[in-house]
Parts: structure tokens; C-alpha cells; sequence
């Protein structure tokens, strides 16, 4: 096949898995628009929504490695035990009120390690994706940048997304934007220069994980799920 973003041929075919996926999804967002005045419809239109990007990708990364098992936040699909996709839809909450701050993020690991990772946010139009050992890239009119955390080292000057309820942590430049994995590749190309959040669900993070270590910065979840530009502390 025709190589579309810089990478291997492999990233390349779970790419285009990921935009046949994200052209329904641009349609579902229209229509989730036009139920604003139904919360509650919009919740369960999402919600359905979720699953056929599940089913729809699946079928598509199959072709990549017809063995691989599947980890989603909603179910797990058992493989040979060696490689896995791991897919989650972002920032679902924001989809609902027709908040295009949403993401998808697949990552493909083997052997318990994370080879391959994209976040892709569908309506904004932005990838950011990594290969392990070959850095991360943001894509954009065709043409793939290398991206990497940034230097900024005094926290005062910091800009920090959360994703937590304790104000009395909260310090720099805060920032909320409902979008974990969105807020990882922000980490790692250097729009934002820390991430902190309460435990998520693997599915949602496996992806901005890598990216974050491929471009310079640093990342750990134990109480608290801290990213970093490897410069300021936490």
C-alpha cells in the first residue's frame, strides 16, 4: 500500500482503519448536535456509537494481525497471547455535548510492550502517532513533524491539564479540557507541559503513553496518573 503518514506500513494500515472509523464518526458528531435539547438521547446515541467504532476497527486491525487479541474500556477479546490492540474512545463525555475535544486512541503491543500508538481526534483534525524507538510525530496538510516535550523547568510558568478534583494540588497554568489522551499528545508536543489525573482505564492512555516517552518526557500512574516534560516535578 501507499504509505500516507511516515512509519512503518503496519502503522500505516491501523491509520487507515482509524479514518474509515473516524468518517461515520464525523457523521454521528452531526447528529448528536441536532439532540442537544435530549442529554440523555445524546448519551445513549454515543453510547451506540462507541460500539460500532469497536466493531467497524476491529474488523480492519484484524487484517493487520488476524491473531491479535482486543482490549477495549468495555470488553476484551482474547488473542495468541502475544500481540493486542488496544482501542478507547476519549473524551466520550465531550462527544455528547457535541464538543469536538474528543479522540480516538489505538495502540498496538506485543509481548506486553507498546510498538505502535495514534490518538486521533477526528473532527479537529489532528493525529499524533509513534513508533517505539523512532520518536512521535504530529501530522498535519500531509506532511508528518516530529514532536517533543518541552523545556519549560519552573513550575511557575508551567501550563498543567488536570483531570482531578482536588483544587488544593492544582498548580501553573491550569488547564481542563475532558480529552486524557488528547492532553498526553499535548504533553508530548509540547502545547502542555505536565498532565495530571486521577487512575484511568489503560484502553484510554496505552496510546499517549508511548508518545510521551518517545518525545522526551516522563509518565507514571500509581495514585495519580502524572505525565510530564521530564523537566518539572509534580
Amino acid at each position: 500500500m501507499d504509505l500516507l503518514i511516515k512509519g512503518s506500513t503496519e502503522l500505516n494500515k491501523m491509520f487507515a482503519a482509524l479514518e474509515k472509523t473516524a468518517s461515520s464518526l464525523r457523521h454521528d458528531f452531526g447528529e448528536v448536535e441536532n439532540l442537544q435539547q435530549s442529554l440523555r438521547g445524546a448519551r445513549d446515541f454515543v453510547a451506540r456509537a462507541a460500539a460500532r467504532i469497536e466493531e467497524s476497527i476491529l474488523q480492519d486491525l484484524l487484517l493487520v494481525r488476524p491473531s491479535a487479541g482486543l482490549l477495549t474500556p468495555n470488553m476484551t477479546r482474547a488473542g495468541d497471547g502475544r500481540d493486542e490492540f488496544v482501542l478507547a474512545m476519549s473524551g466520550a463525555a465531550n462527544f455528547v455535548r457535541a464538543n469536538p475535544n474528543f479522540a480516538i486512541s489505538l495502540a498496538l503491543r506485543s509481548n506486553n510492550e507498546t510498538k505502535i500508538a495514534l490518538v486521533y481526534a477526528p473532527i479537529l483534525d489532528k493525529l499524533y502517532y509513534a513508533e517505539l524507538d523512532d520518536g512521535a510525530y504530529m501530522f498535519s496538510a500531509y506532511h508528518s513533524n516530529k514532536i517533543h516535550v518541552s523545556q519549560i523547568a519552573d513550575i511557575d510558568d508551567a501550563m498543567i491539564a488536570y483531570n482531578t478534583n482536588d483544587n488544593s494540588k492544582k498548580l501553573g497554568d491550569v488547564r481542563v479540557s475532558g480529552c486524557p489522551a488528547l492532553d498526553l499528545a499535548s504533553v508530548a508536543s509540547g502545547k502542555l507541559d505536565a498532565y495530571c489525573s486521577v487512575p484511568l482505564d489503560y484502553a484510554e492512555i496505552a496510546a499517549g503513553e508511548l508518545m510521551v516517552r518517545e518525545s522526551g518526557g516522563k509518565i507514571s500512574q500509581g495514585a495519580e496518573l502524572i505525565a510530564t516534560n521530564g523537566h518539572i516535578e509534580l
